[in-house]
């Protein structure tokens, strides 16, 4: 009667679980077609058994080859909470304390206040209080490759003006996890690189990359794109020899869906050998709130929102009265989120090797209100139609030019010739090349572009497919230079408002 009753629970709970699968691939065809999507992974567990593994795509458009669940994508943020762990690893080790002040681990550790400097903690660096502006420095960061080291990230902080009081508000910054990672190398004896495959990947199993390597025919890697005359196209593509990246500790790593997949598992549901991984008072520590985050207008409506928090390296909010623990990732061509509802041992994985800040929204909240909202009946077009009537009629113009764009020729230049220097980025050369004018700068070679104008205003229109810039030279003594977004609602990482100019030379 036993074993009946056994396979008769059985025979429910998978007829229980068989109409949400089914719901879930119809749920991911959607996105893909509805966002043209490249190549797209999502894993979901359920009471802590991975219930849902769905794979589409191909890892490099017009190739053929397929993502699969091994398919290694770009994390892009969420490697954060993997910097965090590695962090708490050492705690638990007694390396080190997260009380610990930086100059502790780094003497060389320089913020722009001087008491900032002294009191800084290691937590501080991970949950987004320090002071600095959004995304301040990121130009030392991205686009890569670039030539900028992990030490002059550390010499170029201390020259970063901050845009509020230390500990007094939330802005999203990547430098002090960059910063973060040398903590932990210092305390670890070895690189950040070193330290998170031994101290992360090899102890739980995940089948993730970090630094450098040489690639070869059998690496299964999914590649960036971005939409181009309504195709996928590839954009920064991997070369044969991977460069270790300075901002490996705040977005640097690589895993695949079944990676990321025993990733979420060890937080929703660990194993013993998971237990034994990490202190269930570091778990605790890494999941306590520290920085309250603002609160959209949509995620009150869309989830009943009432807290959202920043942990170390994990973001905490309350959704429809259930609480979950999150992050999502972001860089060119590559999106991701993992979801967790700890009460329920239960979350989800999304990796898109494409331009998906909308796909990733409109997934993440039809993926949640499975669990939180059952009787939801929107679907994927529902959550597209709110994000459609949430933009204004002039958001779509919000980049638009006022006017024609032309070449500005030498004369029209002639106020912003010459080479610059930033004290954190460093100099710029602004140079006549061929009756043009063309900006490069000396450690981000990708930022180059030519000098243009719109009626008596000039910008630099990259080569590449970065936020335009407008210039705005002279100051009181005629060599000062500045510049901003033309853009206001470009991404954050092209911080050029925080840059600012001296003249050094004339051009050579």
């Amino acid at each position: 009667m036993r074993i009946l009753l056994a396979v008769v629970l059985m025979s429910l709970m998978r007829a229980a679980l068989a109409v949400p699968v089914a719901g879930l691939d119809t749920l991911a065809d959607e996105a893909i077609r509805r966002y043209a999507l490249p190549g797209l992974a999502i894993g979901v567990i359920e009471n802590g058994k991975v219930i849902y593994r769905r794979t589409a795509g191909e890892r490099e458009s017009g190739s053929g080859q397929r993502i699969d669940p091994a398919t290694l994508f770009k994390i892009a943020s969420n490697s954060k909470a993997m910097t965090a762990s590695v962090l708490a690893r050492l705690v638990d080790a007694k390396k080190l304390r997260w009380e610990d002040p930086v100059v502790k681990h780094l003497p060389d550790f320089r913020m722009a206040d001087p008491w900032v400097t002294q009191n800084m903690q290691v937590r501080d660096l991970l949950v987004h209080n320090s002071g600095l502006p959004e995304g301040g420095g990121d130009l030392m960061l991205w686009p890569e490759p670039n030539l900028f080291a992990r030490a002059d990230i550390l010499a170029g902080l201390g020259h970063i003006k901050p845009k509020y009081s230390f500990r007094a508000g939330y802005a999203y910054d990547n430098l002090l996890y960059v910063v973060a990672g040398e903590v932990a190398a210092a305390a670890g004896g070895a690189s950040y690189e070193e330290l998170v495959r031994r101290e992360v990947f090899m102890p739980l199993g995940l089948d993730c990359k970090v630094g450098a390597w040489r690639r070869s025919g059998s690496d299964n890697l999914a590649q960036p794109h971005a939409r181009v005359d309504r195709r996928n196209r590839v954009v920064n593509a991997d070369r044969a020899d991977i460069a270790e990246l300075t901002s490996a500790a705040a977005g640097g790593i690589r895993c695949s869906l079944d990676a990321m997949l025993i990733w979420a598992s060890n937080w929703l549901d660990p194993d013993e050998k998971q237990k034994a991984w990490l202190s269930q008072e570091q778990r605790k520590a890494l999941w306590s709130a520290h920085t309250p985050m603002p609160i959209s207008e949509r995620r009150r409506a869309w989830d009943d929102t009432h807290a959202y928090l920043y942990a170390l390296g994990w973001r905490l909010a309350d959704v429809d009265g259930e609480w979950t623990v999150s992050h999502t990732g972001t860089l060119s061509g590559m999106y991701s989120v993992l979801m967790l509802l700890p009460d329920r041992k239960s979350g989800f994985v999304v990796l898109i090797n494409g331009e998906a800040d909308e796909a990733r929204t409109v997934l993440t909240e039809a993926l949640l209100k499975r669990f939180t909202r059952p009787d939801d009946k929107r679907v994927l077009a529902d959550f597209a139609a709110d994000l459609a009537r949430e933009r204004s009629p002039g958001d779509a113009n919000s980049a638009a030019l006022p006017g024609p764009l032309v070449l500005a020729s030498i004369d029209q230049a002639a106020a912003l010739i010459g080479v610059w220097r930033d004290p954190w980025f460093g100099e710029v050369s602004i140079c006549p090349e061929r009756s043009k004018v063309r900006w490069r700068s000396a450690k981000s070679p990708k930022l180059s572009g030519i000098l243009k104008r719109v009626g008596d205003r000039i910008l630099v229109d990259w080569d590449e497919d970065h936020a335009q810039a407008w210039l705005h030279p002279g100051d009181e003594t005629g060599n000062g230079m500045r510049m901003g977004k033309v853009d206001a609602d470009a991404d954050f990482s092209y911080d050029y408002e925080d840059l600012a100019f001296t003249r050094v030379r004339a051009c050579d």
